[in-house]
């Protein structure tokens, strides 16, 4: 039978259950084990898509076009799982659901209630998951146990081990041991706290990983597994990690959390391959060369909202052995200051997606800049649109170009909606979404650093490169790297008498890991190491 692990979190938000859970993914996967993953986020949107990035953070995309929470990102990056949208789920998706079913007459005139309706719902969306091809399902808890919002998800969590077996199942907690300054110790109490809400609902941890900034000592961990009621083995400490988040599968392991689950459950398994992780570790903790990139975007006062997108710059590092130094920049500073002032001395520029018009003519300025000093360059998104922006009306005269998301008046509309995009009015889930398939050319710097000319990427957008300008933005030097298969739709656009100037409509953070970067971030990387050294850039053989 299919083993279930869930992972909760307790005293404060923001203790890093995701990057928790991903590390316990790869270790099980390291051994042989076949694994998936979900989340389960208390909110009431349906999903994260029509939240606010300063709130929520990045929109992770999956390939099936599901707008999921940023920690699919880490589950993704760390592990070889296939995501799809059974593998996030929150209280909107639950709760519209068995509203379905009451409008269709499914519950035969009962009064619905959240026990038993809500939380069957959330037992038989955890249970879809196990399969015979599966040995263990992690599911993750969104928010921190003694939320309001949390209260159904527990409560299912709770009931799943009376269906399934409580040999089946396992609890790890996450929980926060802060170090008081004034009395020079750590204090437990909160720990103590979370896990005795945790367990008047009904749920008993098998494992605290417990986030601290001080080594536990013996004292401290047996303190803590008398009162909490779990054995002193698994009382695990998980301090910060100052240099890599990469650092923490390796610490779990350390402290031998692979062995509990594994003996907890019954399940044998080969040993550990963790020397891709310790390769990894190596190459950040010994690079050969040192580069420094701007990204200039709206949110770049909040990390979480380009998480992918930091994450894939040092994958490329990673994989060009370079120690990536990244400063993020607001595209508004950029509209007041002037690109000059701010990016002189960066070694490449990348320029991400986003929406609405504020910062737009930054990130505009921050392209030109990058255009005509030969700064390496990589847009995203809506950073590949206002570089189209910027050729139109710098480069072929196009004067007063723009997207008519921003000025529906313009007289360029170089970038136009999406003709399927025409007759929508929902904003949830219904932009162009998930994987889709392009063909580069042959001849591209794109093709060149893919290694072939059909790729796939993951989309997340409404507004696209208007065809009727095609023609007389190619005449002016701009070059169509990429396109849909039928041609339709521009994907890529490219300088070729650039050092490095990519742009693309697609998101190609989403399909980086640290083992495996992706080329167009290995490629802005190993421009702005050539820039660095003052090297011009060679196709690569």
């Amino acid at each position: 039978m299919t083993k279930h692990i869930f992972v909760t979190g307790g005293v404060v938000s923001s203790l890093g259950k995701g990057l928790t859970s991903a590390s316990i993914g790869m270790l099980l996967e390291s051994r042989g084990l076949r694994v998936k993953m979900q989340k389960l986020d208390p909110y009431i949107n349906v999903d994260p898509g029509t939240m606010s990035p300063f709130q929520h953070g990045e929109v992770y995309v999956l390939d099936d076009g599901s707008e999921t929470d940023l920690d699919l990102g880490h589950y993704e990056r760390f592990t070889s799982t296939r995501l799809t949208r059974d593998s996030n789920y929150t209280t909107g998706q639950i709760y519209l659901s068995v509203i379905n079913k009451e409008r269709r007459g499914e519950f035969l005139g009962k009064t619905v209630q959240v026990i038993p309706h809500i939380t069957n719902e959330i037992k038989e969306v955890v249970k879809k998951l196990a399969d015979d091809e599966t040995d263990i399902v992690i599911t993750e808890i969104g928010g921190t146990v003694g939320d309001i919002e949390s209260l159904p998800f527990l409560e299912a969590i709770r009931q799943i081990p009376l269906d399934v077996g409580r040999e089946n199942c396992m609890f790890i907690h996450l929980t926060l041991v802060p170090y008081l300054k004034a009395a020079g110790e750590l204090k437990t109490k909160p720990t103590q706290h979370s896990v005795g809400i945790l367990r008047q609902i009904g749920i008993q941890p098998d494992v605290l990983v417990c986030r601290t900034e001080r080594a536990l000592d013996v004292d401290d961990r047996e303190k803590i597994a008398l009162f909490c009621n779990v054995p002193l083995e698994s009382v695990i400490e998980e301090r910060d990690k100052d240099f890599s988040i990469y650092e923490v599968p390796l610490s779990l392991q350390s402290n031998r959390i692979d062995e509990i689950i594994l003996r907890r459950f019954g399940l044998t398994a080969p040993a550990a391959n963790l020397d891709p992780w310790h390769e990894i570790l190596h190459r950040l903790r010994n690079p050969e060369h040192e580069v420094s990139i701007a990204v200039v975007g709206k949110y770049a006062d909040h990390r979480d909202a380009y998480k992918s997108i930091y994450e894939a710059l040092d994958h490329g590092g990673i994989h060009r052995r370079t120690q990536v130094r990244v400063q993020p920049i607001n595209s508004e500073d950029i509209e007041e200051e002037g690109a000059e002032r701010l990016l002189a001395g960066f070694d490449a520029l990348l320029v991400p997606g986003g929406f609405g018009e504020r910062g737009v003519e930054g990130k505009v300025k921050a392209i030109r800049f990058a255009r005509e000093r030969g700064l390496p360059f990589l847009g995203i998104c809506l950073g590949m649109q206002c570089a189209v922006i910027d050729f139109a009306r710098h480069v072929a005269g196009l004067e007063g170009a723009h997207s008519t998301e921003f000025d529906r008046s313009s007289v360029h509309p170089v970038i136009c909606l999406l003709e399927e995009q025409k007759d929508v009015t929902d904003k949830g889930g219904t932009m162009r979404l998930g994987a889709q398939p392009a063909t580069l050319q042959a001849d591209s710097r794109s093709a060149e650093a893919y290694g072939t000319c059909e790729v796939s990427e993951r989309h997340r957008h409404r507004y696209e490169f208007n065809n009727n300008y095609r023609g007389q933005l190619e005449a002016a030097g701009l070059k169509i790297a990429g396109t849909s298969p039928d041609g339709s739709l521009v994907e890529i656009v490219e300088l070729p008498d650039h050092p490095w100037f990519v742009a693309v409509q697609f998101h190609p953070e989403f399909k980086s890991k640290p083992t495996a970067a992706h080329p167009l971030f290995a490629g802005l990387v190993r421009a702005a190491v050539a820039r660095h050294a003052g090297s011009a850039w060679v196709a690569e053989t």
